[in-house]
């Protein structure tokens, strides 16, 4: 033990000692005298010689050498406790407890019973502590089994195993899980594999002059399949994988989080080549500031930290790997080269890797033959891996429920709208014109839809209530995908949101709250081309915003005065309303079909894209209508 680690355990013992002194105070002010005092009242001598001549005493003892009287009144459970002190020269007391019928005695104080009381009192409580510390700490440090790691009671005598890391080991083959059963994501498997070759031949790049990167950062948003990555890539290599997620390192004491960090690292050390994969590194490799909200903890677990993949011999075949969605908040000392020297995206899959994955956990559960993966994967752009696996598991679900031993084709198209409307909701029984304004509403951002470029047509139109509060909805698949969006795509897709208000407008005159999120959306997509985007005729290109937490939901903060600020929502406001009054119009244009869709849909509840478009074109080649360009 050096003399650091004995350092710690005095101050370990003093805290410790501190504790239970504390703890014994308490114990005298709140707890004893409630117990000694809380059945006997201290009354005064002339009230005590009152309820001798009333009989009202039945027993008395007289303590000869401080003159206390303890007395009793009552029996069985009406029984009290007294004590007084006897008045000086009293001669007429015995004579008053005989007259009374009190039985009555005398006794001397022991000494020796008092001090015995005493230190029972005072003293026990601190031993028991102590003991009982010492035996929970000599146990703590049996199971480790490692007294160099460990200081006296780790904080309070409860956590001597704060400064172990607590990380995960695994061996690579254990892990189960290699490149194969990672999909949708190539390019980051790419990056991987070349980490994955330094660690199976490090002698090929020693010859060359490379370096093994010290560590990778994966970053994208939740459920793309980070942490399978890292898994993967040590299942890969077949070396150990050290796994443990961030905000285990952030400790209530300061320096235990910096001890696991330590700790960590010697034990990757001892196992060489092998990875290390921090989960959620944003918390502890948060940007460091002076502002009052610094937490020396996590500060100090960050030093640690950089010190340690500063200091680690790369020699050996150690990678560290982490995982963050939150790459804007990481200290910059952190994601330098020579530290996290690479970055890497895992984004949310594109319409191929949508469909690799599909296929990929479809082999797990008995599908029907004649599955099309390709139309799933097209009416569920921006989800992620694991909503895409969360949609087979739905879809084995429902097939099981239904009483079949394989997954159909509309297993899985309802596992869809499960995963992003929610389930059916039966308890909500809508009225017949609630019905049919849902019907006309859900129609009008159909047929808006239906007049666009028609690169997202209508794939399925519903008004079953669901679970997440929606009373219907209108699901459009796109037909390729496409990474650049227009001006004027932009323009039309808030066409399509208003259209369900309009359609309530047109033909009741009315406004409902079901048009909520399609304005919120509306406005989003307007604001984002203002601030954001430069397709704003009023400013043209300039940013006047910048978003935050990209793979959090992508809020957007403004970055101009108040005055701009101002013109801005009216710029935001001027791009709805068009949009607003683009819908209007078409469906003005397209009225018959309006009632004539909307009366099929409120009979059939749900129809598919297909049904959709036959009765909007038939009538002898009748085409949708559109209002003139400006």
């Amino acid at each position: 033990m050096d003399m650091n680690d004995k350092k710690k355990q005095r101050q370990s013992m003093f805290l410790y000692i501190l504790i239970a002194v504390l703890a014994m105070s308490l114990l005298r002010t709140f707890v004893y005298p409630s117990v000694m005092n809380g059945t006997v009242k201290e009354t005064s001598y002339s009230e005590f010689l009152q309820m001798v001549d009333s009989g009202e005493v039945e027993k008395v003892d007289l303590d000869s050498d401080t003159r206390q009287i303890t007395y009793t009144t009552g029996e069985g459970e009406s029984e009290q406790l007294y004590k007084t002190t006897q008045f000086p020269n009293d001669s007429t007391l015995v004579e008053r407890l005989e007259k009374s019928g009190v039985t009555f005695s005398a006794h001397l104080q022991d000494e020796t019973a008092t001090l015995m009381l005493y230190l029972l009192i005072n003293l026990l409580p601190l031993i028991i502590f102590l003991f009982g510390g010492w035996l929970l700490n000599r146990r703590l440090r049996k199971q480790m089994g490692d007294d160099n790691n460990m200081s006296f009671g780790g904080g309070f005598g409860l956590g001597g195993g704060l400064g172990r890391s607590g990380a995960k080991e695994v061996k690579g083959e254990d892990t189960g899980v290699t490149f194969r059963d990672v999909a949708g994501q190539d390019e980051a498997k790419e990056s991987l594999a070349e980490i994955v070759g330094f660690l199976k031949n490090p002698e090929r790049y020693a010859a060359i002059g490379a370096k093994l990167p010290h560590g990778a950062l994966l970053v994208g948003p939740p459920g793309t399949g980070k942490t399978l990555l890292a898994k993967a890539c040590a299942g890969e290599a077949n070396v150990p994988f050290f796994s443990i997620s961030g905000s285990e390192f952030v400790e209530m004491f300061v320096g235990r989080g910096a001890a696991r960090v330590r700790d960590l690292f010697r034990q990757a050390n001892e196992k060489a080549p092998c990875i290390i994969f921090i989960d959620e590194i944003d918390a502890i490799g948060k940007r460091r500031d002076t502002s009052l909200n610094s937490n020396d903890e996590r500060e100090q677990t960050l030093n640690q930290l950089l010190a340690e993949m500063d200091g680690f011999d790369n020699h050996k075949g150690i990678v560290v790997l982490a995982a963050t969605n939150r790459p804007e908040s990481l200290d910059p000392a952190l994601t330098r080269p020579g530290r996290f020297d690479r970055r890497i995206p895992v984004e949310l899959p594109d319409l191929t890797g949508r469909e690799a994955i599909l296929r990929l956990h479809a082999g797990d559960v008995r599908m029907e033959p004649g599955i099309d993966f390709g139309v799933i994967a097209r009416m569920t752009p921006g989800a992620s891996g694991a909503d895409l696996a969360n949609m087979i598991n739905e879809a084995a679900l429902r097939a099981v429920r239904m009483g079949r031993n394989r997954v159909s084709q509309n297993d899985i198209l309802e596992s869809v709208d499960v995963v992003i409307a929610g389930e059916k909701k039966k308890s909500t029984v809508l009225s017949e014109h609630e019905k049919e304004v849902v019907s006309y509403h859900e129609t009008g951002h159909a047929i808006v839809a239906a007049v666009q470029d028609g690169k997202k047509p209508v794939s399925k139109i519903t008004i079953v209530p669901r679970t997440s509060g929606a009373l219907g909805f209108t699901m459009q698949a796109e037909e390729d995908e496409h990474y650049l969006t227009t001006r004027e795509e932009y323009k039309q897709q808030i066409a399509v949101l208003c259209g369900g208000r309009a359609a309530e407008e047109l033909i009741f005159g009315v406004m409902t709250s079901g048009a909520a999120n399609d304005i919120e959306r509306a406005t989003r997509i307007a604001r984002a081309m203002v601030t954001q985007l430069g397709m704003s005729e009023r400013f043209g290109m300039m940013a006047l915003g910048q978003t935050r937490n990209q793979y959090l939901g992508g809020d957007a903060t403004l970055t101009c005065s108040e005055g701009t600020a101002q013109e801005v929502d009216a710029e935001v406001q001027r791009l709805v309303e068009e949009g607003h009054q683009s819908a209007l119009e078409t469906l003005r244009m397209n009225r018959f079909k309006l009632h004539e869709i909307a009366h099929y849909l409120q009979k059939k509840e749900t129809i598919t894209g297909e049904e959709f478009m036959r009765i909007l074109t038939r009538d002898d080649g009748f085409a949708p209508k559109m209002p003139a360009a400006e």
